[in-house]
């Protein structure tokens, strides 16, 4: 240090810490030699807080206010080694200040896809990212397990071990909860919430908390969202043959318009397939998918000559009831359609069999 820097030091009685930027997390005081002039003031702002440090050790920590550095006011000075001349001589001491406010939007991400069984898709590869937010809450923990002698302690020098500490905590909750890959979206707080409550432990060994977890986005491989967006698609279309037909029919139309552009073997095959779906849609209903039964036979009608009159027509049924009545005997004449005459009922076979069945009539009594 210069000359005019030690004599522009020996004017200095206000400590006092302006931060500009966003992502600072402890400043050191800078003085010539360490040394504090007795009755100096410290002025601690609101979301800051200073640890004075002696010989390696934390001797004290100030929230915000404004501080006159007596031993009358402080007895904590007179526990301070390196004086020189009494009492109301300079002190020496390093003066760590600390952001004490919520740092927001700090990233993270999943660097390579982390790989959960799912309920319903069985293992799957995922990626997440989203923030979060950090707060000091004991200065002397953080300079002790962090900063050191570090003269300026950003954000971006802890990012990467608390990013850490989130991944892990997050797959951790992931593959306990058992929760549906579909059902992500709706939990999202919950996860964030869960997350935070684990990560605590893990940010207070560095004197820090997690106000707060946001998952934003949780994503599969390209490759399963394509087929998921096809999986989507076909339960949009329903009918997945009535949707093929539209889609030929389609490519027909667009070929038509375009007679040097398509490809005839192309065209050729999805002409034949349309018109051999037409031909089972004529031939087997689309509804049921099975082929219609061929009518039932027509019943047989049987004629009778009995005493001189034809009766009839009868029959299967019928002509038992007239063999039952006495009406119908192995003699009578009987004639159906196809037959070229008239014949007895024993020389038919149909009749015939239907006699034999039949019960003989009762004796008289």
């Amino acid at each position: 240090m210069s000359l005019f820097d030690k004599i522009r030091a020996e004017f200095i009685d206000i400590i006092e810490w302006l931060d500009d930027t966003q992502d600072t997390i402890a400043y050191r005081f800078e003085r010539y030699d360490n040394e504090i002039k007795m009755g100096a003031q410290l002025v601690v702002r609101p979301g800051q807080a200073a640890v004075f440090v002696n010989e390696g050790h934390v001797a004290d920590v100030f929230g915000p206010g404004t501080y006159t550095l007596e031993t009358q006011n402080m007895p904590i000075l007179s526990t301070l080694k390196g004086w020189k001349y009494g009492f109301h001589s300079p002190f020496k001491a390093e003066v760590y200040f600390f952001s004490t406010k919520v740092f927001t939007n700090l990233k993270w991400g999943t660097s390579n896809p982390v790989i959960l069984k799912d309920p319903e898709l069985g293992p799957v590869r995922l990626r997440a990212y989203g923030s979060y937010t950090m707060q000091i809450v004991q200065p002397a923990t953080t300079l002790e397990k962090l900063i050191s002698t570090d003269g300026l302690f950003q954000t971006d020098e802890i990012e990467n071990q608390l990013r850490s500490f989130l991944l892990v905590r997050l797959v951790t909750w992931l593959g306990a909860s058992h929760i549906p890959l579909f059902d992500f979206a709706a939990n999202y707080a919950v996860m964030g919430d869960a997350v935070r409550d684990a990560l605590q432990p893990d940010f207070a060994q560095y004197g820090l908390s997690v106000p707060q977890v946001q998952i934003e986005n949780i994503s599969l491989p390209p490759e399963v969202e394509a087929a998921l967006d096809k999986r989507t698609q076909i339960g949009l279309v329903g009918d997945l043959s009535k949707y093929t037909q539209y889609q030929a029919a389609n490519a027909i139309e667009a070929s038509a318009h375009n007679p040097g552009g398509g490809n005839p073997a192309l065209d050729l095959a999805m002409g034949l397939a349309l018109g051999q779906q037409v031909a089972r849609q004529i031939v087997t209903p689309t509804d049921s998918g099975a082929a219609t039964p061929p009518p039932l036979p027509a019943a047989t009608a049987w004629y009778l000559g009995v005493n001189g009159q034809r009766l009839g027509p009868f029959d299967a049924a019928a002509l038992q009831q007239q063999i039952a009545a006495g009406a119908l005997a192995p003699t009578t004449l009987v004639w159906k359609q196809g037959m070229a005459g008239w014949i007895a009922a024993g020389d038919a076979p149909e009749v015939a069999a239907l006699l034999g069945a039949a019960p003989p009539p009762l004796p008289p009594v």
